[in-house]
């Protein structure tokens, strides 16, 4: 699954450059998640870094983007090889 960020998002700016795949970036409101770059840090870090620094937790895995582990390995070999 590709992760998401919640209405409860405060804007502090700890999550974005955390991202190795450049995939948060600041909306109109919240910071957003692009699905197609989220590997949930899969071939990065063991865990997804932007959760692990937020200070409100607001960032849940995205029900609407099931992914397998294998599917996120195959994501990010294709955004790495870019």
């Amino acid at each position: 699954m590709a992760l998401m960020i919640t209405d409860e998002c405060i804007n502090c700016d700890v999550c974005e450059p955390e991202c190795p795949n450049d995939a948060i970036s600041a909306g109109e409101e919240i910071y957003v998640i692009d699905p197609n770059l989220c590997t949930e840090c899969v071939g990065h870090y063991d865990e997804p870094q932007c959760q692990q620094v937020c200070p409100v937790d607001c960032i849940p895995l995205d029900p609407e983007r099931r992914e397998s582990r294998d599917e996120l390995m195959t994501k990010y070999r294709l955004i790495t090889a870019a």
